[in-house]
C-alpha cells in the first residue's frame, strides 16, 4: 500500500519529469564524459532551460549527421526514401515515443531523407525537452 507521502512524491517525479531529466543527463556524462562533470551538467541546465523559454534546440545526443548516417544504414541502395515501417522503428529506436503516424510521403510508403530527419529532429526535440512546455 502506499503511503500519501510516498504517492505525493510520484506525482512530483511524473509532474516534473525528473526520471526523464536524470537519464537524459546521465547519458550525455557517459557519452561526452567531460572533464568536469559538474560544469557540464550546469552547461547542459543552462541549454535545457534556455530551450524552454526560446524554443531552441535544447541538449541532445543525436546531431544532423547521425541521421544521416541512421538514413543511409536504412537506405543502403541509396532510394533516397524509405518504408513507413523503417521509420517508425528507427525513430523507436532512436527513443521518440511520440512518432507521428502520417508523416509526409506515408501513402505511398516513401518516406523521404528530409521527412525522415525532419521527423527525428523534431522527436528527439520533444524526447529530450525534459520539462512541461510553456
Amino acid at each position: 500500500m502506499t503511503t500519501p507521502r510516498e504517492k505525493d512524491a510520484a506525482e512530483y517525479v511524473e509532474k516534473h519529469k525528473i526520471i526523464e531529466l536524470m537519464d537524459n543527463m546521465t547519458s550525455m556524462l557517459l557519452f561526452y564524459r567531460p572533464e568536469n562533470p559538474r560544469a557540464f551538467l550546469i552547461e547542459q541546465l543552462e541549454q535545457l532551460k534556455t530551450s524552454r523559454e526560446s524554443g531552441v534546440r535544447g541538449p541532445n545526443l543525436f546531431d544532423s549527421s547521425d541521421l544521416d548516417a541512421v538514413f543511409g544504414i536504412l537506405d543502403p541502395a541509396n532510394q533516397k526514401y524509405v518504408t513507413f515501417a523503417q521509420y517508425k522503428q528507427a525513430l523507436t529506436m532512436l527513443g521518440i515515443k511520440d512518432i507521428n503516424e502520417c508523416p509526409d510521403g506515408v501513402n505511398e510508403d516513401r518516406i523521404s531523407h528530409e521527412t525522415f530527419k525532419t521527423e527525428a529532429m523534431e522527436g528527439l526535440q520533444r524526447t529530450s525537452a525534459t520539462y512541461a512546455q510553456l
